[in-house]
């Protein structure tokens, strides 16, 4: 697969760009999106579009009248909202209990749920399409209400930093920015092809044929955002590495630990039942491992300006984040083979099973009713020559 060094490569170009002209961030910030950049905001998007485009919304209903998908809606909130950002908490005091401005940016980054980057490795891992846009939709509402009370929590009182006020219209419009535009460009062209064209052409020619705009999208962010980060890159090279420690850190934590939970709780439960299945399995584990560093970008810079050390974690973030996570996107499915981890079936192959099923029980009952008619009238046939030859009287003998 070309998708590392590719990533490696726009990356370096990027920097080289940044870094050889310096009105590359004169250029991008002349139009912004939710506070960040438009030319970073559009790539965002952008990799966002195909992804949920494929999504099949259709099957929710059947998805939600399942008790699994709420167990795990459970899950990710526990490990989202509560053990996700106490961990980043940690990891900032231990990594830079010296500098509290940089410290601060990275517990801002650590309570921005993950809610469009972890579709893009869930798909490259072979993840559950249909349960990462739910737990993803789940993490932009929690995050609309819960992103300013946590920013107090944790920034404020725990975090022992300067008051900040984070506004609730703000997050909601980063959220929006993020994932509602790419939600609702991806249902409105799903179900417009599939009016159009049919779900055949839709599923078997349409999909396949956008899919590589994601990934074209995540290498123009990965190009732009190195880019427009050069000048830190090169000026800032030991704070930046600081910083990425605890980033880099928590993603390769919460991947691994979320990844064992799931196995364990897999075995447990047996081979016969996939509720704990590996590509649900692997949609926990990007989603959890995975920060929501648009919105943590946009927030900062509105916070604190676009050139303040509170900003820098979130602005570095992506060159974190991209690197871990895609090389986990190669350890994952290497480690579903290795344990010989079951794969969960999609609901529509459920559907056709039990249909296929309730087919050929309905068949073999049809057969049988066949038979028993068919025996029935053979014995009433029979039954009546007998009585017949009863009757029967030949010349010199009485039957």
């Amino acid at each position: 697969m070309l998708l590392t060094p590719l990533v490696l490569l726009f990356m370096t170009v990027g920097i080289i760009i940044g870094g050889a002209s310096s009105h590359v961030r004169e250029v991008f910030e002349r139009i912004k999106l939710g506070g960040v950049p438009a030319p970073i905001a559009v790539g965002l998007i952008v990799m966002m579009w195909p992804v949920l485009t494929r999504v099949q919304y259709e099957e929710f209903p059947t998805i939600f009248s399942s008790r699994a998908i709420w167990v795990h809606i459970g899950i990710s909130f526990a490990l989202n909202w509560i053990i996700g950002p106490l961990l980043m908490l940690g990891l900032s005091w231990a990594t830079l209990p010296d500098s509290p401005k940089y410290r601060l940016g990275v517990i801002m980054v650590g309570i921005s749920r993950c809610i469009a980057m972890g579709m893009i490795w869930s798909n490259l891992a072979r993840g559950d399409c249909d349960y990462c846009a739910i737990i993803v939709v789940f993490n932009a509402i929690l995050q609309m209400i819960l992103y300013p009370p946590y920013a107090l929590l944790f920034v404020d009182l725990i975090g022992e930093h300067d008051p900040i006020h984070v506004s609730y219209v703000a997050t909601a419009i980063s959220v929006f920015i993020y994932l509602g535009i790419p939600l609702v460009a991806g249902v409105v062209t799903r179900y417009t092809v599939w009016a159009l064209k049919g779900k055949e052409f839709m599923n078997g020619t349409f999909i396949p044929s956008i899919a590589p705009i994601a990934l074209l999208g995540l290498l123009y962010a990965i190009l732009v955002l190195s880019a427009y980060q050069a000048h830190r890159v090169i000026r800032d090279i030991a704070p930046l590495i600081r910083v990425l420690l605890p980033l880099a850190l928590y993603s390769v934590i919460m991947f691994a630990c979320t990844l064992v939970m799931m196995f364990s709780l897999s075995k447990r439960e047996g081979n016969g039942n996939r509720r704990f299945a590996y590509d649900v399995a692997v949609v926990q584990a990007f989603t959890v491992s995975s920060n929501n560093f648009g919105s943590a970008i946009g927030i900062a810079i509105a916070m604190y300006g676009i050139n303040s050390e509170e900003a820098l974690p979130a602005m570095i973030a992506p060159l974190a984040d991209i690197p871990v996570l895609l090389a986990l996107t190669w350890l994952a499915p290497y480690v579903k083979k290795k344990v010989q981890w079951g794969t969960l079936e999609s609901v529509s192959d459920r559907r056709k099973s039990r249909f296929e099923l309730r087919v050929r029980l309905d068949f073999h009952q049809y057969t049988d009713e066949q038979h028993d008619t068919t025996v029935k009238k053979d014995s009433e046939s029979l039954f009546s020559t007998a009585k017949s030859l009863t009757r029967l009287s030949l010349p010199g003998c009485t039957v």
